[in-house]
């Protein structure tokens, strides 16, 4: 299976998260790798959570989102200019932020951070069948 890749710029405005998810998404889709809808929606909810908590948590500075299909893994990271690890927390039932990592956690079979030269780069990954290989549906597997 051939590697494709994707990136793009993302201003840190709440308005590019969604048109940002939405080229990156398009991106994906012309790779035509036959991804199934299952891991496509996880994708563009992975892609929605890391963008977005880079905007809240970077300010103003500049944001970069990568996807890359490699063999059997979709990968998608956000690099910002933030150099503060995102650090888990468990939000009260009133609170309408804090839930970020814990989706992504909940989503991905392997996700991370870490801190590149500058800034930091967080990460999600998503496993995929092997009959990906094959050119056959691919669903989501779960480990």
């Amino acid at each position: 299976m051939a590697t494709h890749r994707f990136a793009l710029p993302v201003s840190a405005t709440a308005h590019a998260v969604y048109a940002a998810r939405c080229q990156a998404m398009d991106g994906i889709r012309r790779w035509n790798a036959e991804l199934d809808d299952e891991v496509e929606h996880t994708a563009s909810l992975v892609i929605s959570e890391l963008l977005t908590d880079a905007v809240q948590h970077a300010g103003t500075g500049r944001i970069l989102l990568a996807t890359r299909l490699t063999g059997t893994v979709l990968r998608i990271e956000v690099c910002d200019s933030s150099p503060l690890l995102p650090q888990p927390g468990l939000p009260d039932d009133d609170s309408e932020t804090g839930r970020g990592l814990l989706l992504v956690s909940a989503l991905a079979d392997r996700h991370g951070a870490e801190p590149p030269p500058t800034g930091k780069r967080c990460w999600a990954e998503i496993s995929l069948s092997t009959s990906a290989v094959a050119g056959n549906r691919v669903p989501v597997t779960r480990s």
